[in-house]
Order: C-alpha cells, then structure tokens, then sequence
C-alpha cells in the first residue's frame, strides 16, 4: 500500500490549541457547504494531503462538547447529519474512497479540542485496503436483530477495540445511543478513568454502518515497528463487558 503524502508546509500553518480557537468564531467561516443550527460543514482550510479533499464537520458552539456530554436528543441529530454527509462524499465519484472519523484528547492525533468530524475524500487510494472484516469480529457485549455491540477479538492495532454494527439504517438513533455510552464508559470508568483520548472511525460495508470506537494510549511498538497488532486476554475482554453493561459510570 503506496503512502498518502503529507505536506507540512501547510500543516505549519494550521492553529493549535495555544490559538484562538477558529470554530468558535462562526461568523468568520467560508466554503461552508451545509449547516443546521450549530451543526456545520464545510471545507477544511488546510489541504495537508496530496490527492483528497478534505472536508470537517463542526460539532456544536460548545467548544469543551463532546458525544459522551451531549445531550441523547443533540447527539442523534449530530449522527443523522454525519453519516447523511458521509453518504453524500460516498456518492462522489470523484474518490476511490471516503473516510469519516473523529478524535477526541492529546493522544488521538486531533489539533483542536473544539469538537469535530472528519470526512476526506481520497482520490487515488482505497483507505480501506487494509482492513478486514474480521477486525468487527469479536466477544459480543449486546445483540439484537438490527444492532451488535462486540469487543474486537482481531483489532486493527488493540488492544480493547469497541465495534457497534448497525444492519438497519433507519435506527441510526439507537447507533447515536450506544456510541455515547461507549465514550462515555471509556472517559469515565475504562483503565480506571484513566483514558482522556479515543478515536472513533466509520465504514459502510455490507450494507451496514459500522462505528470502531479505539481507546488511546502510547502506541506499541509492535505496532510502530512491525504492525503488529494485540488484543487484551480474553479474561480483561469480559472484565470490560461486564464493566461496561453494569453501566455505573
């Protein structure tokens, strides 16, 4: 897999948290595409890989917001306008492929704490080719019919990776629900409290909405060196399952 290149003459030029926050100020905003209410999408200023277009969606007005302090009523408006934009790129044909994901705290990648989505268009690349359909296989937390919530048994790096799959589109509410929950749990009670950072990506494969929620830490480097990944014993897997369904948190 050939890499994406990346140009830090332009990411130098991007603020920092050290900044003015410019999402905050939404009056001075351009190449917005769609907004509704505080949700808002537009185009990202700073253009920092070559052969994509990369686009960001600001979450709300509330700069310290985030899914796990959203209201339940706020956060399932904020994933039916997401995922309907995230289709919306998917329907271009002007990229092999599209990414939406989010990041949240100093060790997910993000710049800005003003809370916000990402969708990037990639022109050339299939951002997907290295993930597997088994990476949303593993030791199942809840089921039903239209929805699974399991802890990845083959994650894409580890160690304790979330899946919530959602078979029937039109119950992106109950996707909403769940995915609050699980950022929630993991700022709160995983690695007793003391996760601050998570990176959640989404895919559309086989016809169902998939949401990878990944807690953050230093890197391995299993990872780093070999891409390698690791997944917790089986035993901390149920620990976390029950943890999490005890829902006390």
């Amino acid at each position: 897999m050939n890499p994406i290149i990346f140009d830090p003459s332009i990411a130098h030029q991007k603020p920092s948290n050290q900044d003015s926050c410019p999402f905050c100020k939404v009056d001075e905003l351009s190449n917005i595409f769609d907004q509704q209410d505080d949700l808002i999408w537009l185009e990202n200023k700073y253009q920092t890989l070559e052969d994509t277009y990369l686009t960001l969606i600001i979450e709300s007005s509330e700069h310290l917001g985030d899914i796990s302090n959203y209201s339940q009523t706020y956060n399932r408006k904020l994933l039916r306008f997401a995922v309907d934009k995230f289709q919306q790129m998917k329907a271009n044909n002007k990229y092999q492929s599209v990414a939406m994901f989010r990041n949240f705290g100093p060790l997910s990648g993000g710049s800005l704490r003003h809370p916000h989505l990402q969708i990037v268009g990639f022109k050339r690349h299939d951002i997907y080719a290295q993930v597997d359909k088994t990476n949303f296989e593993g030791l199942i937390v809840e089921k039903r019919p239209d929805f699974e919530l399991n802890l990845s048994t083959k994650p894409i790096m580890g160690f304790s990776e979330f899946n919530l799959i959602l078979s029937d589109w039109t119950k992106i509410d109950l996707f909403a629900d769940k995915l609050r929950k699980v950022t929630q749990y993991l700022l709160h009670k995983f690695h007793n409290g003391n996760c601050n950072s998570y990176n959640i990506f989404f895919y559309d494969l086989d016809d169902k909405l998939i949401c990878k929620v990944v807690p953050r830490f230093i890197a391995s480097p299993y990872y780093v060196g070999y891409i390698q990944s690791q997944r917790s014993s089986t035993q901390r897997l149920e620990q976390i399952r029950d943890e999490f369904l005890q829902g006390k948190y």
